[in-house]
């Protein structure tokens, strides 16, 4: 019998796992991202491989860009950006 870490197609649960996020964050993810993935009949599948692939072709300044900041970004910007990120830790900032 094959456990799913043998496996090159994966269910939800399983490419959760393999990516180490809950299937709620992954699903997420799911409907955020282009995630290479496959709907057969009423389940999601996903290639191991791809995903593997996806997530290694990823660089953490698209996820900067994406959400608004860039290097650029003037003092004023980050610290705006900070506290809405920060805003219900009821943290101060410098």
């Amino acid at each position: 019998m094959s456990t799913s870490s043998d496996r090159d197609i994966l269910n939800i649960d399983e490419a959760a796992e393999l990516l180490g996020v809950s299937v709620k964050t992954f699903n997420k993810v799911l409907h955020a991202e282009a995630l290479p993935a496959r709907k057969i009949g009423r389940e999601w599948k996903f290639s191991r491989r791809a995903l593997i692939e996806w997530v290694g072709a990823g660089t953490s300044t698209e996820f900067y860009r994406e959400n608004g900041e860039s290097s650029s970004a003037s003092g004023r910007e980050k610290h705006e950006t900070a506290a809405r990120r920060s805003a219900g830790w009821q943290i101060e900032l410098d």
